[in-house]
């Protein structure tokens, strides 16, 4: 893991600071960037997005989509807990807790704003960390390859359905317009874009792309940094007034990693899957394309919305909690082949 990743959870606090702090300090200045749309999408937020997602999407090879092959059961259990279970089961953790539980400690006219951002956070399968947590694992590198070409591939056509059935059922009403609008600005035309820069690159050989792919991954994060500044910033008022909510929005996030990587990784040793492919298999399952969720939340909600606030949370918590996954997956891996049939 590069510095950048390693502390990525130090510097979205010193993001929260700081855009709480500024947003206190110059609140015209921000009042200012937020007017700057078109189409409802906001100019500066736009750019940012584009550049924290296009670099992680270029990183993305299609063509390792035949090897999903090789492992039938854990491309299987990946789309299973991916599409079947990891969003319903927190569109179902978002009404227990924030509709219900956390309801007397939360401000009533963003409550739906939250579940939503929530959904949008679980609906959105993890594109470039789960690299890193593969790494740190010692997953099959093609098989993390394939699953997150397949996912990025069902992730443009189901995104948008699963999202706004699941903002149905929560009584939720977001223009379909409005959403298929994000998925083409934040996931259609980034891929398409990524994949064009990605076959230029790889014309001048794969050493020139990993090479131009390392100067890349700094803007990406500073980026995404930089996006957490302009949230907090029109946030701050809210969080100085109800400190505890990112707190209470972390209980279901945190619940739903556990979840969703400890079922993943017992399928996979039911079904006698090897540990190098339950690795992955179980933290794609367990992290989000927190990115894409964060634009979505903007581009449905605005910036000053409970959406982009939990979208955001889901950041806060990814690199510290995905590190303990990792490190149980690493540790557990003689219990785990005590009991592999296959």
């Amino acid at each position: 893991m590069s510095v950048f990743e390693r502390y990525l959870s130090l510097w979205v606090a010193v993001c929260i600071v700081a855009g709480i702090a500024l947003g206190q300090l110059w609140p015209a200045a921000f009042q200012v960037l937020g007017r700057l749309e078109v189409a409802k999408v906001n100019l500066p937020v736009g750019l940012l997005i584009w550049v924290m997602i296009i670099p992680m999407l270029v990183k993305v090879d299609f063509t390792a989509l035949h090897e999903v092959r090789q492992h039938v059961r854990g491309i299987g259990v990946t789309l299973f807990v991916n599409w079947l279970v990891k969003p319903f089961s927190m569109a179902l953790l978002g009404w227990l807790f924030i509709r219900q539980v956390f309801a007397p400690w939360l401000p009533s006219d963003q409550i739906d704003s939250y579940i939503a951002g929530l959904i949008l956070l679980a609906a959105a399968p993890c594109t470039a960390m789960v690299f890193v947590w593969s790494r740190l694992s010692n997953g099959d590198p093609l098989f993390t390859l394939s699953q997150v070409a397949l996912n990025d591939t069902i992730m443009v056509f189901a995104f948008a359905p699963i999202v706004g059935l699941l903002l149905g059922i929560s009584a939720i009403t977001v223009p379909w317009s409005t959403l298929v609008t994000s998925v083409v600005l934040y996931i259609l035309i980034p891929l398409l874009l990524a994949q064009a820069w990605r076959k230029a690159l790889l014309a001048k050989g794969p050493a020139h792309l990993d090479a131009v792919m390392a100067k890349l991954g700094p803007w990406s994060i500073t980026a995404l940094l930089a996006t957490l500044v302009l949230l907090f910033a029109f946030q701050g008022k809210a969080i100085l007034e109800q400190p505890l909510i990112i707190a209470l929005l972390a209980v279901p996030i945190l619940i739903q990693v556990f979840f969703n990587s400890a079922l993943a990784y017992g399928l996979n040793r039911a079904l006698g899957e090897k540990h190098n492919v339950a690795c992955p298999s179980a933290l794609i399952g367990a992290s989000n394309f927190f990115e894409l969720a964060v634009a979505a939340a903007i581009s449905l909600f605005g910036f000053e919305s409970g959406a982009a606030l939990a979208t955001v949370v889901g950041v806060l918590i990814e690199v510290p909690v995905m590190l303990l996954v990792v490190k149980v997956v690493n540790t557990s891996k003689p219990w785990y082949e005590s009991g592999k049939t296959g």
